[in-house]
């Protein structure tokens, strides 16, 4: 992701913690997690407005459901709004989503502290 577009996506939406420079995030699957939406829509699976109205109503649902909306949490609307518009779009299914979720979370069981997670085709296998 260039630069560029991380500047159009913040103008674009509302709400994105940044800085001077640029979004800001405090974990490394939240920048990931930018990325993956930045590139969906440079590649035209959705719209900035289209978008924007979407993690709107994840928040305000988040909010109702008690979330206290101290922008820690941000992020996690933001991917939450990603998996139902990928599957929206048919990008890909809820399965296939969980399928990977899964197979992280055994990849992620085995690797040392520190060490990179790698997926291998057994973590797939349930």
């Amino acid at each position: 992701m260039d630069s560029q577009a991380a500047a159009r996506a913040t103008a674009a939406v509302p709400g994105i913690p940044r800085d001077a420079e640029g979004p800001v995030f405090r974990e490394p699957w939240e920048a990931q997690a930018f990325a993956m939406a930045v590139t969906l829509h440079e590649r035209g699976v959705f719209s900035w407005n289209e978008w924007a109205a979407a993690l709107a109503d994840e928040i305000k649902t988040a909010q109702a459901d008690g979330d206290p909306d101290l922008g820690d949490t941000y992020y996690r609307h933001w991917l939450a709004t990603l998996e139902k518009l990928v599957v929206e779009k048919q990008v890909t299914t809820t399965d296939t989503l969980h399928r990977t979720r899964d197979a992280w979370d055994h990849a992620a069981d085995r690797t040392p502290h520190g060490a990179p997670i790698v997926l291998r085709p057994e973590d797939f296998e349930g």
